[in-house]
């Protein structure tokens, strides 16, 4: 479980988080929706210990990681995993070096040893075969399309089988087709690694096929959580302009008939 109390963060004269809380439950997906500049971004980053918030803290599975030295703080974050908006790709890398690369610099967590090359190699195979990549070992991320550029992404994040996985606006650039296929690929990942996942989007869409709750970010605050079909019936200004643009029954957007 993810706590975050009483958050505060400024930056310069703009005062991002203003006393914000929210608790991620584990094994649920956690859809936080809102303007663009509400600090959705920058809530991942303090989940992640990357960021420190002038007051407040932030509680992974009974630790405040806010508390942490640098030192100590990655022994706590180890088992989360982010997809960056742009996927992040090392240019320089192939698919399988980039989708290998947090194997090779960190081992096996379990034993502390470095993996051998055959098994880097069949982790690497299992995690894009699992996005819909085979084969695209030796591609250059410039070789792949967006849409799979975000599937390579997504592929170096589950081959290590975090406990917690974050999303950082992950259909953004997209069309539409593409975009709702990484969201079957997000249900399908969580629910294959049983995994707590976040995600951050502007996208209703997106919040609407994979979020078991979704929460509203505004002001600083979250000011509405629910479960989507409820939540996108709130009688609120954001959540109204975005029910106008669904345009449709909110239940169809629901995705559980994939399990």
């Amino acid at each position: 479980m993810i706590e975050v109390v009483d958050l505060y963060k400024r930056f310069g004269p703009h005062e991002v988080m203003k006393g914000l809380n929210l608790k991620i439950e584990t094994g649920e997906t956690l859809v936080v929706v809102g303007k663009s500049g509400v600090g959705k971004s920058v809530l991942l980053k303090h989940i992640l210990g990357l960021s420190q918030p002038d007051s407040g803290y932030v509680m992974v599975d009974d630790t405040n990681i806010t508390a942490l030295k640098p030192s100590k703080l990655y022994s706590s974050i180890k088992h989360m995993g982010m997809l960056f908006q742009g996927a992040a790709l090392f240019d320089s890398m192939n698919i399988e070096e980039n989708t290998a690369f947090h194997l090779v610099q960190h081992g096996n967590p379990k034993t502390g040893k470095k993996y051998s090359r055959g098994e880097i190699k069949d982790k690497v195979a299992a995690a894009l075969e699992m996005v819909g990549l085979e084969g695209t070992q030796d591609k250059m991320p410039s070789d792949l399309s967006g849409g799979m550029r975000k599937r390579a992404g997504l592929a170096r994040l589950i081959v290590y089988h975090p406990a917690y996985l974050l999303y950082d606006e992950p259909t953004t650039g997209l069309d539409p087709v593409t975009s709702m296929q990484i969201n079957e690929l997000i249900v399908k990942t969580q629910r294959e690694l049983k995994a707590t996942s976040i995600v951050v989007t502007h996208d209703i869409v997106s919040a609407l096929v994979v979020g078991d709750r979704l929460a509203l970010v505004e002001d600083g605050k979250i000011v509405h959580l629910d479960v989507p079909e409820v939540f996108i019936e709130i009688n609120h200004p954001t959540i109204k302009a975005l029910r106008e643009i669904v345009g449709t029954d909110p239940a169809e957007f629901r995705r559980k008939k994939y399990e």
